[in-house]
């Protein structure tokens, strides 16, 4: 079994790593110094305190690693339609593409009972690129829980968590599925197969399309932000107008809206990925995040007041800061 995992910086290195050290037949997509360090002097892992360092092929051309059974796709969503094209030499006819992609995927309504079956997402997809260039029917979804940083070229240190949650469109469990998760859990990761992923995608989603622009606007770390009375009922209402949306769409929440707050707040002083992205002048998820969930609203014909304004103004903070388009 052949697995490109294609974005390897810190979620995609821990995965490679990992898979590496099970010895897997994996490869890695890589670019700049990371690349030329991992190239030069091969992976390292630290983990649980342990530093290991692992042999990966490695390259920054999909050209040189040929067809692949599975290509894991761990790049911040915007990232991914420019690079759809320099991607197509890892697949063949048999090739799945495991969407590991933050937010509301691309292909959310393949295989969606009802009338928005087939509804295409500009938000997430423009120009169709992805649904043309991949095929509905190839991708695996994926939800990515396990946080990690690259501390510096070639090094991944593994910060907590360590399950991908795997699910077919359809909620079959599907062989594909299975063997992947079975590649996965040999490799010493949590690879559960779902029935119902959307609902997983959703309960994610929750706290990232409401902590991540307000942490972005704020600099309030989690902990300040599900705690300061005005920021969290903005938090709030922002998620209550999703979960409007989401159950619209047939998604049930295991938990309420003031429990997975209370989850965020728990997680105490951390600074969410898109200010994160801010902080270091990278340009930030707010179109998978946010963007996204105000299309659904749009094609569930769902008011989102509190999500347009905070939309407005995180698009404004990234465009003041050269960071969004």
């Amino acid at each position: 079994m052949k697995i490109c995992i294609f974005g390897a910086g810190a979620i995609g290195g821990y995965m490679g790593a990992k898979l590496a050290k099970a010895g897997a037949d994996v490869s890695l997509v890589a670019r700049g110094p990371h690349l030329a360090a991992m190239r030069d002097n091969g992976l390292t892992l630290i983990e649980d305190g342990v530093s290991e360092t692992l042999p990966v092929t490695v390259s920054d051309n999909a050209a040189d690693l040929g067809p692949q059974d599975y290509v894991i796709v761990t790049l911040k969503a915007h990232s991914v339609p420019p690079v759809v094209d320099k991607m197509q030499p890892l697949i063949g006819d048999e090739t799945t593409i495991v969407s590991g992609v933050n937010g509301v995927p691309w292909w959310y309504f393949h295989k969606m009972d009802g009338d928005l079956e087939g509804t295409r997402l500009a938000s997430v997809d423009p120009g169709n690129v992805q649904w043309d260039g991949f095929g509905p029917d190839n991708v695996l979804g994926c939800v990515v829980y396990p946080a990690a940083e690259v501390s510096e070229p070639g090094v991944i240190k593994h910060i907590e968590g360590n399950r991908f949650s795997l699910g077919e469109p359809s909620g079959e469990k599907s062989e594909r599925a299975l063997r992947l998760s079975k590649a996965l859990s040999a490799a010493g990761l949590k690879a559960p197969v779902r029935p119902k992923i959307r609902d997983e995608i959703w309960v994610k989603l929750w706290g990232n399309l409401s902590f991540n622009p307000i942490s972005a606007l704020t600099h309030a770390t989690l902990d300040v932000l599900c705690t300061e009375p005005g920021t969290r009922e903005v938090a709030r209402n922002m998620m209550l107008e999703a979960q409007t949306i989401a159950e619209k769409l047939g998604v049930k929440f295991p938990i309420d809206v003031d429990r997975r707050i209370q989850g965020g707040a728990d997680v105490g002083a951390h600074r969410t990925s898109m200010l994160q992205d801010l902080d270091a002048n990278r340009p930030m998820e707010i179109d998978a995040l946010v963007g996204s969930v105000q299309e659904l609203g749009r094609v569930t014909q769902t008011p989102t007041p509190t999500i347009d304004t905070v939309l407005a103004l995180v698009q404004l903070r990234g465009k003041v800061a050269g960071l969004y388009s």
